[in-house]
């Protein structure tokens, strides 16, 4: 039987009780105290899972100063100590965690830092454009799991069998090309202190300029901030009231890394995040390797540097009835080793891999002719490590007819260096040049060659890819005007093979790397190519086999600054 309804009068006595006890207006909602959720975030680890010498400048102090840190022990003695301070601590990534990396890894198709970003607890991060270096399908494996590799030299070879990660890879973004649904999850929800928290992933659309054509020919990246909102509509009929974007793309600041709320913010990022929905207030970025915490039409913006030298650690105040953000603080912490131990699972990894990689990683390769040849750029744009790889990719191919060979600088991951007595190892040469690209000959005209070089990504503050000035080999020479707008830079005249000026009509024989060769790194005209071969031939073969070679032969390659083969005026 349904009651009636009454409606309640109070009493005489029972209203003045109300109105003594809440004065004379109505009794306030009794306050509920806020909730904090404890974020740590981070990017381009690059599966760097040793310590390594970095440098670093704090905001309190100009002076540069050089440490060793980071590496996975570090990691993870600093968030088994935070997780001490929060159990429900939340640990996220902004994507490039692996792919690009040192060869205690990359030995073992980066089984090693998946397992140990799984024993950190990593919950999950947006996909960066480096997952995909070696395709969909050994993508999908690291992910999911098992041994059915296009490496198969590499895959299982760690543990002799593969699991998959124990995290979740999003990217609202990555759409499937048949169904135009998102390929991999799009976002990631988890219910920490009774609080629905989301995370939506997105990679920068300009993947498939940076990876190789055919590794993501199947899919379509859309505008970030399109794929993003999408989710929004979705996620709050879930209930989600807080939601956080991991994205990997970035900007540069001028600012110190532990700058708080800076405001020099530059780059794709900024754009992304004025068209961001509203509800959106906290924004872990990536792949500009620049450390920040910055407001952005006041949102926050973080990114963590690259290789685990930083770690972002981040707050977020709610308010506790109606679970909206109220405050957000953020700290980028610099990754010294401490007294804390480091779990030992993490040690145990460790040694695992460096017992696993020492035969091959330890084999001496050759001698150099100084002790480090470094992969900075003078302000022309030319490097001597690039002049050393762009002459090892020509003297492979020149008995096939290559005459100039181009290398993209941002392909040449690390320095080389050696050990006493300027032994480099395979080791140290696997760093240059970790991808296992092939090399990839063609045809292009004098013209096409000019159009190419105009194509290059200059240096221009407002570029945030930074400087990619192609590499080229012995005998190949030009000159470039900064003061003349992008696509008249190079001076024509300038440009020449072993002291001739390059006929436009005339077809010359070039030698790429099959990712350049294929439009990578927003050089097209690669793609005008005539009579292409692939040739097979991998680019750290070659490189370690002309190092040897010129060793053996008494003239060990090598100097402390570049040939001069790129020219700048003004």
């Amino acid at each position: 039987m349904q009651l009636p309804h009454y409606t309640w009068f109070p009493s005489a006595r029972t209203a003045l009780t109300l109105i003594l006890s809440c004065g004379l207006l109505a009794c306030a909602t009794p306050k509920t105290e806020p909730i904090m959720l404890n974020l740590v975030a981070i990017n381009d680890f690059h599966g760097h899972l040793e310590q390594e010498k970095f440098s670093f400048t704090r905001r309190a102090d100009p002076v540069s100063k050089t440490i060793v840190g980071g590496g996975i022990e570090t990691l993870g003695a600093n968030l088994a100590a935070w997780r001490k301070e929060d159990k429900d601590l939340i640990f996220v990534g902004g994507g490039d965690l692996i792919g690009a990396s040192p060869a205690i890894s990359s030995l073992f198709a980066d089984e090693p830092t998946l397992h140990a970003l799984g024993r950190m607890g990593l919950r999950v991060s947006a996909l960066g454009n480096h997952e995909f270096d070696h395709g969909l399908q050994e993508l999908q494996r690291q992910i999911h799991g098992g041994c059915d590799s296009p490496r198969p030299d590499r895959a299982c070879k760690f543990d002799g069998r593969f699991p998959g990660t124990q995290f979740s890879y999003i990217a609202s973004n990555v759409l499937d090309k048949q169904s135009q649904k998102p390929f991999f999850p799009a976002y990631h929800v988890e219910e920490v202190k009774g609080v629905k928290i989301a995370f939506i992933g997105a990679v920068l659309r300009d993947t498939p300029l940076m990876v190789a054509g055919d590794k993501v020919k199947d899919l379509s990246f859309i505008d970030e901030a399109e794929g993003i909102n999408r989710t929004i509509p979705a996620l709050k009929e879930m209930g989600v009231k807080v939601f956080v974007v991991l994205i990997h793309e970035g900007g540069t600041t001028t600012e110190a890394f532990d700058q708080p709320a800076c405001s020099q913010l530059k780059g794709p990022i900024v754009n992304i995040v004025k068209r961001l929905d509203p509800a959106i207030k906290l924004i872990v970025s990536g792949h500009s390797h620049t450390g920040f915490v910055c407001k952005v039409e006041g949102r926050t913006v973080t990114q963590a540097q690259m290789y685990g030298h930083l770690l972002t650690r981040i707050s977020l105040k709610l308010d506790g009835a109606t679970h909206q953000v109220t405050d957000i603080e953020a700290q980028n912490m610099l990754m010294e080793p401490g007294t804390a131990p480091a779990p030992e699972g993490l040690t145990s990894l460790l040694h695992k891999a460096r017992e696993g990689s020492k035969s091959i990683i330890s084999q001496p390769i050759a001698r150099l002719a100084v002790p480090v040849i470094t992969r900075q750029m003078n302000e022309a744009g030319e490097s001597a490590l690039g002049n050393v790889v762009a002459d090892a990719q020509l003297a492979a191919v020149k008995d096939m007819g290559a005459q100039i060979a181009f290398m993209n600088n941002k392909g040449i991951r690390g320095n080389l260096e050696t050990l006493a007595g300027n032994i480099s190892t395979y080791g140290q040469n696997a760093t240059v040049l970790p991808f296992g690209n092939t090399l990839v000959m063609m045809s292009l005209t004098g013209a096409q060659i000019r159009g190419l070089l105009e194509q290059q990504v200059w240096l221009n503050e407002e570029s945030q890819d930074g400087r990619n000035v192609l590499q080229v080999s012995d005998g190949f020479t030009y000159t470039w005007d900064a003061k003349r707008k992008v696509g008249e830079r190079v001076i024509p005249d300038s440009v020449k093979l072993n002291g001739v000026a390059l006929d436009d009509q005339r077809e010359y024989r070039i030698v790429a790397n099959n990712f350049i060769a294929g439009g990578g790194d927003r050089v097209a005209m690669f793609l005008q190519g005539k009579n292409v071969i692939d040739t097979g031939i991998k680019d750290i073969d070659v490189f370690m086999s002309y190092i040897k070679t010129r060793d053996q032969a008494g003239t060990p390659v090598g100097s402390d600054k570049p040939v001069g083969r790129v020219k700048r005026i003004n």
